[in-house]
């Protein structure tokens, strides 16, 4: 599938949903690529004005950094954690969340490493929806995490009215 039919396919998703979130390793010299659905996805994501962050535990920020000039999506993220740390994603969030004022019950996270969600997940005060993805960010992962998004969203709504 071509990066313009995801995009349009992710675009319609997207449309389908009325609460949207506000926020979602090697040599310099290799080529780095993506998902098959990441380019297009990411670009209806922005198309919807959703501001979009990287939270990365990498080792090696200027190899990653590098690879996002590469792939020429750096100018897509609001910011970029990138970050050694040998805890889980929760500090990264915390600098997201710090940097955008955007609220954690307002952010999106896809991630391939199931400790990360676990521990996003279990850091209660967060309240970030956290969808485990097996390889990477495609249409039906995006619908699976914008139904759980929802779902969050219409529970924390309830919650708040009793």
């Amino acid at each position: 599938m071509g990066e313009e039919r995801v995009k349009e396919e992710a675009l319609q998703l997207i449309g389908m949903f009325q609460l949207l979130p506000r926020w979602v390793r090697r040599s310099k010299r290799e080529t780095p690529s993506l998902y098959p659905h990441a380019k297009g996805i990411l670009y209806a994501l922005k198309d919807k004005r959703i501001n979009l962050a990287i939270a990365s535990r990498s080792p090696t920020a200027d190899t990653a950094n590098t690879f996002l000039d590469k792939l020429s999506i750096k100018s897509m993220f609001v910011t970029k954690e990138i970050f050694f740390s040998c805890k889980n994603k929760t500090d990264h969030f915390r600098r997201i969340q710090s940097r955008t004022g955007i609220p954690f019950n307002s952010m999106l996270f896809f991630d391939d490493e199931d400790w990360n969600i676990e521990a996003v997940r279990m850091a209660s005060k967060m309240g970030v929806t956290s969808i485990y993805v097996d390889n990477g960010v495609n249409l039906r992962e995006l619908r699976r995490g914008l139904t759980q998004f929802t779902e969050n969203q219409n529970a924390s709504d309830k919650n708040q009215r009793k």
